[in-house]
């Protein structure tokens, strides 16, 4: 079977239009508009593709404001496209605004498009308005004044503020303010016992301090969970200072016995230095006299009586020595 020139011509002419119209139907979303136009939203088939070229998926915009329009709110395209192409998430905040509208929570798109470019979850926000959320804050100590550690754990209901959504402090925030008031508190009993007989105490009063100011939350209720003693630091504290003062003493003490043995040895030294001095004067005596000879100031006899004098002391030393030996010598029967 042969074609013709004509045939061959419309059969080019059909595979082009058909590309054509793959290519139209690929780059302009027409079941999105169509669907859009069904659901009562107007958006031209041009400003699909006006999105198209400024890289906005249509989908992540159209969709929502169908969500949009059937729920009641009042948006428009280039608000929902001006916040996707700022990098925010477009579906999670209208989905916001409706629960919303119908909590009966005034919050405009302006308020709900900077909560969500903050970082925050603007439906979560305004879920937790409507349903307030609890906070459990691990064991705390505080210490009371009679030294008894107490430890609380604290349950804390908030409710999301929307207005300090942005700039508000977390949930971190709040445990530590929340911490800090626990602690201050049991600090400031009298003693142990009266926080166990009365741990409502502790809420009440870290309650009416509005830890809330600042915070992206509104405290409702503050409550004791769970209660327990911990240690005695008072005792602790008073076992380390006494053991702390024991090895002052103790280093003192060994410092007057240090400075004692060198006393000690310093007083040896001295003796044995006057010990050498005395062995040095006796060592002149042959020498002077010698010298008392030798000038004639001393003679002879003058000599032996010294020498006599000399050996007369000598035997009493000796007998005196004799004698104390055998007084504290052994008895023998």
């Amino acid at each position: 079977m042969v074609l013709d020139a004509s045939s061959i011509s419309l059969l080019v002419g059909l595979a082009i239009l058909l590309i054509l119209l793959a290519v139209l139907f690929t780059f302009v979303p027409i079941m999105l508009w169509i669907s859009a136009l069904a659901a009562g939203v107007r958006v031209g088939i041009f400003e699909l593709v006006g999105m198209r070229l400024r890289r906005v998926i249509p989908a992540r915009v159209v969709n929502p404001l169908i969500k949009a329009v059937k729920a009641g709110l009042d948006l428009s395209t280039s608000k929902l496209e001006g916040h996707y192409l700022a990098g925010g998430n477009v579906d999670r905040v209208v989905n916001a605004l409706i629960a919303a509208q119908r909590a009966n929570i005034d919050l405009s798109f302006e308020r709900a498009a900077a909560i969500d470019l903050a970082g925050r979850d603007v439906l979560e926000a305004v879920q937790m308005s409507v349903n307030p959320k609890v906070i459990e804050t691990p064991f705390i100590a505080g210490v009371a004044m009679d030294g008894i550690e107490v430890k609380a754990k604290a349950r804390i209901t908030v409710r999301a503020n929307i207005d300090r959504l942005v700039g508000g402090a977390g949930e971190d925030t709040v445990i530590a303010r929340v911490g800090e008031g626990i602690v201050s508190t049991i600090g400031s009993a009298v003693n142990h016992k009266k926080v166990l007989e009365n741990p409502d105490m502790i809420s009440q009063t870290v309650l009416s301090k509005g830890l809330d100011a600042g915070t992206a939350f509104e405290i409702l209720s503050i409550d004791i969970a769970d209660i327990d003693i911990g240690k005695n630091i008072g005792a602790e504290l008073q076992t380390d200072q006494a053991e702390a003062d024991k090895k002052i003493a103790q280093a003192k003490a060994e410092e007057r016995r240090a400075m004692a043995v060198a006393n000690e040895q310093e007083m040896k030294a001295r003796v044995e230095e006057m010990r050498a001095k005395v062995v040095e004067a006796e060592a002149e005596v042959p020498m002077a006299l010698s010298e008392a000879l030798r000038k004639g100031n001393m003679g002879v006899m003058d000599y032996m009586n010294y020498q006599n004098v000399m050996a007369d002391t000598d035997m009493r030393g000796s007998i005196s020595k004799a004698t104390d030996q055998d007084s504290t010598g052994p008895k023998r029967d």
